[in-house]
């Protein structure tokens, strides 16, 4: 039965109506005697019906944990100035960006315990997630919470070459618990976190993270960045 579940989980509510227009089209090429393109069709409404999947997630709780906002595979892990639309001054901090391929979940969780202090929204253009310059030129939307530690923890939710949609459904002041879903992106993406000064993170570049899961750093801990190794 666990077999079972992992397979056949929630699918969330805004792949519905992508999923009828998949299998409608389908319907239409079975009445035409289209039998290569029902095949494609039947591929497709399967895939889409994948690709909007909201399995139910553990998430770590202890204080000052941070977890990862969304599944992907860790890009990147520098240095970096949060989003001048937060207005959190020019101060660098540890950015963690985790890209999401169109197979992986594109339900984006809430990373820490605190409250919704800021958001901005930035149209951009759909450059490659993948690419640096993604962060400052692609479709965004920015958030920026304070942590029931007092720190200030962003995320930015980032656009890609096939993503033409970000949705965000939490408002300003909103109190929220680390692992609450609180957006998606379609389709194929990625998720940038800043973390607080000083903070590290606690994942290495390649690792593959999992949203609401995967603790990324930890407010209380100073251990230095983690290396990786490929075995």
């Amino acid at each position: 039965m666990e077999t079972i579940l992992s397979v056949f989980v929630p699918i969330h509510r805004e792949g519905h109506k992508f999923i009828c227009v998949f299998a409608v089209i389908t319907g239409l090429f079975f009445l035409m005697d289209l039998d290569f393109l029902v095949f494609f069709g039947v591929l497709l409404t399967l895939w889409c019906t994948y690709f909007f999947r909201d399995p139910d997630r553990i998430t770590p709780q202890k204080e000052g944990l941070i977890i990862a906002p969304a599944d992907g595979v860790v890009q990147s892990i520098k240095m970096s100035v949060p989003p001048a639309q937060l207005a959190m001054g020019d101060d660098e901090c540890t950015r963690v960006s985790i890209f999401m391929n169109v197979f992986d979940v594109h339900v984006n969780r809430i990373p820490v315990d605190g409250k919704i202090i800021r958001q901005a929204y930035t149209p951009g253009k759909y450059l490659n997630a993948s690419l640096e310059k993604a962060c400052e030129e692609n479709e965004r939307h920015a958030i920026l919470m304070e942590t029931s530690s007092g720190n200030n923890v962003a995320f930015v939710q980032v656009a890609g070459l096939v993503a033409r949609r970000i949705l965000n459904w939490v408002d300003d002041g909103a109190e929220l618990k680390a692992g609450e879903r609180f957006g998606l992106i379609r389709f194929g993406s990625r998720v940038d976190v800043y973390l607080p000064k000083g903070v590290h993170s606690l994942v290495c570049v390649g690792q593959r993270a999992i949203a609401g899961e995967t603790v990324i750093a930890s407010e209380k801990g100073r251990e230095k960045e983690r290396a990786g190794v490929i075995r």
